[in-house]
């Protein structure tokens, strides 16, 4: 028998592995038996709410072991999940859930209610728990859907940033599950007693490689808060903790976290950004390293290479079972080996497109003239070459798409809603720095004047913080090449005054005292900026998850006090964080600390 669906794939591992740990967490373990019976009495709920093929779901909770089983209850209900990130500005989740018309909401009591009139459950309620516990556990038998799973379904819907401004939605079906999973078996070879991290946020298609990594192969998925995943001694004190065997992380993390003492006989694959010889070096020693390819629009990746020993050129290996990736011209015809064109995918992993975009889905989807008749291959922007070895390369974007730090981002969708402020003429979006310390940085001629601050809260209310640009800088005119195009590569560096949050008449770190000076200081080395005061955000300075960690380090290693992560994420302004380090100098309760407590929602800056 075919197992060609997510439902199928799991119960088959269950069958086999049922006896074996399927989650871990900080607070228990639960086995793939016990996993099964809670994902099938939720599923049971789900199809007499209405959830069937092609019925979209969407789930917004914070990592937790109820995640897991959320999604594979819509999944084995035989719809598909469309995952939302709490944490993302209202706007944005409000567009997101009009454009994918879900048919209920999951969330946990940690989450508030999204609104827009959606039905919504709420897991841990303890009423519908009780109710899920009075249903049947065994597994979903065909008839009970309300038709056949087939592997055309849809799986997953997931929002990339738009070139034009506006989020598409990738609607991926099953039928490229089942490859995805060989393909895991016989590179990753991943198991029983292994033990797969979740590292990459349920709202990217990375979550979904790292699920069925472990749960599809009788490995056993952890799951941590995502504070304890921060790139640094977070991530690498969850590493040893857990005795983690296989992790998918991007470069970024990667050049953050020191390779030793974990890992060690593993599997680590990086993917999202380009793996640089300097990362080969560090962690190729002493476990098998991989590095993995492939955009939204195919069931998470299409090629995979290694394992990667040589610290040269790292290629991005060849393609999955069931895929195929050509190297083309701008006439669709194969060039050389060596030479460089664009990459096409084709095969089993294909998305059926973006939900409801037709002239997009046209644009980028096209027919591949190296298949059967109808078939189709997706057009992917970036650009390549294949040895004679078969080996892939990739060699860069043909547009303004770029990673950044694992993220996938549209420069012209920053560009859109940063020139939709009412004061703003023109506006650019460039990347500075690689690596952890890549950032988007914004440059705008303005109708009238405007504060850079202004302008980045305006995008905050419009965009998820990966995206807002650290540092905006208004120009009086751009640089132009003698076609009168914007010449980026001549836009100055971010002015120092684009680079302050609103404040003024507050006190910057040459005015403020003691503890509090101190972590201004650090503050302004960490993000390489011109001044930071008790009253900035480190985040709306430009701060993003990394350069949090190492806030933390350095606050650490400075005044020799323990300080949680959790205190710079929290911490509404520097002098916050500031006063939670004297608090613990002082041996002060972290309780009797001043300043907001937030209701955490999962979600990194």
């Amino acid at each position: 028998m075919r197992l060609n669906t997510v439902p199928e794939l799991f119960e088959s591992t269950v069958a086999r592995r049922g006896g074996e740990t399927a989650l871990v967490d900080a607070e228990s373990t639960l086995g793939y038996t016990e996993l099964n019976i809670r994902v099938n009495r939720l599923a049971r709920r789900l199809i007499a709410h209405g959830v069937g093929p092609d019925a979209l779901v969407a789930i917004a909770m914070p990592k937790c072991n109820d995640l897991i089983v959320a999604i594979m209850a819509v999944l084995k209900a035989g719809g598909a999940y469309l995952p939302l990130d709490p944490g993302y500005p209202a706007e944005r989740l409000a567009f997101m859930l009009s454009d994918a018309r879900p048919v209920l909401l999951l969330r946990s009591s940690q989450v508030a209610s999204l609104g827009a009139g959606l039905p919504e459950l709420v897991l841990d309620e303890p009423a519908l728990r009780a109710e899920c516990a009075a249903l049947p556990g065994h597994d979903v038998a065909r008839h009970e859907r309300r038709a056949e799973l087939r592997p055309e379904h849809l799986m997953y819907v997931i929002h990339t940033s738009g070139s034009t401004g506006t989020p598409k939605g990738v609607a991926v079906p099953h039928g490229g599950v089942r490859d995805m999973a060989a393909t895991q078996a016989a590179v990753l070879r991943a198991g029983p007693g292994d033990r797969v991290l979740q590292w990459a946020s349920i709202s990217f298609d990375a979550a979904f490689w790292d699920v069925t990594l472990a749960l599809l192969s009788g490995a056993a998925l952890v799951m941590v808060p995502a504070e304890d995943l921060l790139p640094g001694r977070p991530l690498w004190n969850t590493l040893l903790k857990y005795g983690i065997t296989h992790a998918v992380l991007p470069p970024a993390a990667l050049s953050e976290t020191d390779a030793e003492d974990v890992l060690a006989g593993g599997t680590v694959m990086s993917t999202g950004d380009s793996c640089t010889p300097t990362l080969v070096r560090k962690w190729s020693p002493r476990r098998r390293m991989f590095n993995g390819y492939g955009p939204t629009e195919v069931t998470v990746g299409a090629t995979i290479g290694g394992p990667v020993r040589d610290a040269g050129d790292t290629g991005i290996g060849t393609p999955w079972i069931g895929n195929e990736v050509h190297v083309l011209d701008e006439r669709l015809r194969p060039v050389p080996p060596g030479t460089e064109g664009e990459l096409y995918i084709a095969g089993s992993g294909l998305a059926r497109g973006y939900l409801n975009r037709f002239p997009a889905t046209a644009a980028k989807f096209v027919a591949d003239p190296f298949g059967p008749p109808g078939s189709r291959m997706y057009r992917t922007g970036d650009r390549g070459r294949r040895e004679p070895d078969g080996e892939l390369f990739f060699t860069g974007r043909a547009d303004g798409q770029v990673k950044l730090r694992g993220f996938r981002v549209e420069l012209g969708e920053i560009e859109t809603r940063l020139a939709a402020h009412p004061a703003v003429e023109v506006a650019v979006a460039v990347v500075r720095g690689e690596l952890a310390d890549a950032h988007v940085v914004g440059y705008v001629t303005t109708t009238a004047p405007v504060e850079p601050g202004e302008l980045r809260a305006h995008l905050r209310g419009l965009l998820p913080a990966h995206m807002v640009p650290a540092r905006i800088t208004v120009l009086d005119r751009f640089p132009t090449l003698a076609n009168g195009k914007i010449d980026r590569e001549a836009l100055p560096e971010p002015a120092a005054a684009a680079v302050r949050a609103d404040g003024v008449g507050d006190f910057g770190s040459g005015e403020a005292g003691g503890c509090a000076a101190v972590v201004c200081a650090i503050v302004e080395d960490v993000l390489g900026v011109p001044e930071a005061r008790v009253t900035d955000s480190f985040f709306r300075l430009g701060g993003h998850s990394v350069q949090a960690t190492r806030l933390a380090v350095r606050i650490r290693e400075r005044f020799e006090v323990q300080l949680p992560i959790r205190a710079v994420l929290e911490a509404a302004t520097i002098g916050e964080l500031a006063a939670s380090v004297e608090s613990r100098l002082r041996g002060t309760p972290p309780s009797a600390e001043g300043g907001r407590q937030r209701k955490a929602t999962g979600r990194l800056p």
